[in-house]
This record gives structure tokens, sequence and C-alpha cells, in this order.
């Protein structure tokens, strides 16, 4: 006698959401303005609607495979901070918008993890080597940092300036795709300024969401070596240099802000990072800590917006 057994796997749009999870979508998505502006400012125009639309769908697949890439690499490392009691406070935190670690917690195998991560990979190189070869081999330095990134989790805490490095690629890429021979000086500056926004709104502030779990594992990050108070004087110091390196990048440009761009940038970065950081310098409170990851992660996104605006009305 034969006796059904029910397979309540999530199937469809529910198993779909797992793997956005694994990918955090949400914020990738907010990351993808970052090749956007990088373009925008570089070429001063908007590229040709090919270019548009190949840039998209690389850039979508680019950082879906490489946050996806981030929890396989650190699958492990999850699973001991899950049996530690992690991930229960996730509220105000961006990369739990829709499930927090589904591989550590078991709701995706990391068979489908691999597959879902190669897949996309392949469409990032494709589409990466129709627009410029460069932006392919950006893309696999991109992937091999931060799988380093990972593996140093016990090892140094400047891993986090391997972690800067990596959110650096997906722009310089950018301007790769629509320019075979950028400006170093411009690649410089844009390099250095998403390094400090990186360093100073988005990998230390984040290591705040985990720092109990971390300090249980004796982790190498730069709020366990250093401690809050360090930890918190290095993230403000690091926005201040964002913002400053933001005006020059405008000033740089190819086609230089005027002053009433540079004063709403300004005004940008003082409301999404240099505020946030402050009060994180005064308290010191993981809540302060997400919120302004939280808000760092819109940076460029309101700089894209800006940019645009600019173009549009220039035309």
């Amino acid at each position: 006698m034969n006796t059904a057994v029910s397979d309540n796997r999530p199937r469809g749009m529910a198993k779909l959401k797992l793997f956005l999870a694994l990918s955090r979508t949400p914020h990738g998505l907010m990351d993808m303005a970052t090749p956007g502006l990088a373009a925008l400012l570089w070429l001063g125009e908007f590229p040709d609607l090919r270019t548009v639309l190949l840039g998209l769908v690389t850039t979508f697949a680019g950082y879906t495979a490489v946050y996806a890439l981030n929890d396989l690499v650190d699958y492990r490392t999850d699973k001991e901070k899950l049996r530690l009691g992690g991930f229960r406070d996730s509220k105000n935190y961006l990369d739990a918008a829709i499930i927090r670690h589904p591989l550590a917690q078991g709701f995706l195998s990391v068979k489908e993890g691999l597959a879902w991560s190669g897949a996309w990979s392949v469409v990032a190189l494709i589409g990466a080597f129709l627009l410029n070869p460069v932006c392919v081999l950006i893309f696999l330095v991109g992937c091999g940092l931060e799988i380093a990134y990972c593996l140093m989790w016990k090892i140094s805490p400047f891993r986090s300036l391997v972690s800067g490095v990596v959110k650096t690629c997906g722009a310089l890429a950018g301007v790769f795709a629509v320019d075979p021979d950028p400006s170093i000086s411009f690649l410089l500056v844009l390099f250095l300024w998403l390094f400090a926004w990186e360093i100073g709104g988005q990998n230390i502030p984040n290591d705040w969401a985990e720092i109990e779990e971390d300090r249980q594992l004796q982790a190498r990050t730069i709020l366990v070596r250093y401690g809050p108070e360090k930890a918190s004087a290095i993230i403000l110091g690091s926005i201040g240099l964002a913002v400053g390196l933001n005006l020059l990048l405008f000033g740089v440009a190819i086609s230089p802000f005027e002053l009433p761009y540079l004063a709403v940038s300004f005004v940008i970065g003082l409301g999404l990072l240099l505020l946030p950081a402050y009060r994180l310098y005064k308290t010191r409170e993981r809540a302060d800590a997400l919120t302004l990851f939280k808000k760092a992660s819109y940076y460029p996104v309101a700089c894209l917006i800006l940019v645009v605006i600019r173009i549009v009305i220039g035309t």
C-alpha cells in the first residue's frame, strides 16, 4: 500500500523570493544605481538604447550573482551564527527585507544556491563581454575579491578594505561600458569616493547587525577588533571623506557640475551620510548603525537622480 507523502517545499513565487533573498535583491537593486551613475558622470549624456538595456541586464546579473556568492562562501559561518541564536533581530535591517541568509537557515540547498549564482554569473559575463571585454575582467576580479573578503573573516580586520574595492568594481565597469579609454584621474576619484562610502556607510555599520555572534566566534572585523568607539570614529572619518570626494568627482566629471547641483549633492550627503554617521559616533548603538547602513544604501540612488535631472534639464 502506497502512502502519499506531502511536499511542503516552496514553489513558484515563494521559491523565487528565497532566491531573491539569497541575492539580497532589494539592496542589489539600489547598488545598480552605482554603475549607471558612474557612466553618466563620465559620458555627460545618456548612452544609446542598446547600451542602456544591455547594461541593466548585465548589472542586475552581476550584483545578483555576487551577493549570492557571498552567502555561499559564508555558508558555514552563517550556520554557526544561526546556532548561536543569530538573525533574530532583523528590524530595520535592509539585508533582511525578505529572509535573512536563506541558505544557512535551510530554506535553500547549497546546490540550488550554486546553480542560481552560476547562472547569473554566465549572464553577467556575456553581457560584460558585449559591453566591453574589460568589464569581464573587472567582474572576475570582483568575484575573486568577494571570496577573499569572506575567507578573511577570522584572519584580519583589513578585510573591510577588500570590501571597499569590491564595491567600486560595478562603477568602474560602468565607465568602461560606455568608453574604452576613460580618464585615469576620473577613475581614481570615482574609486576613492565609492571606497570611502563603502567603508563608512556600508561595511563597518553592517557589522553591528551580527556583533554578538561575531564576538562569540572571535571574528576579526574592525568592530570586534577595535571596539565601537574606534569603529564609529573610522566611520565618521570615511563618511566625511566620501562627501568631500563626491563634490570633487562632480567637479572633474566630463561636464563639471554647477554650484546649485553641488549644493544639492552636499545636502544629500549630509542627510544620508554625515548626520546618521555623527549620531552613531555619539551613541554607538546597533539601531543607529543599521539606520546609517540603510540610509547610506540610498546614497548612490539619490546621486543618480540628481545627475539624471541635470542631464535632462541640460538637454
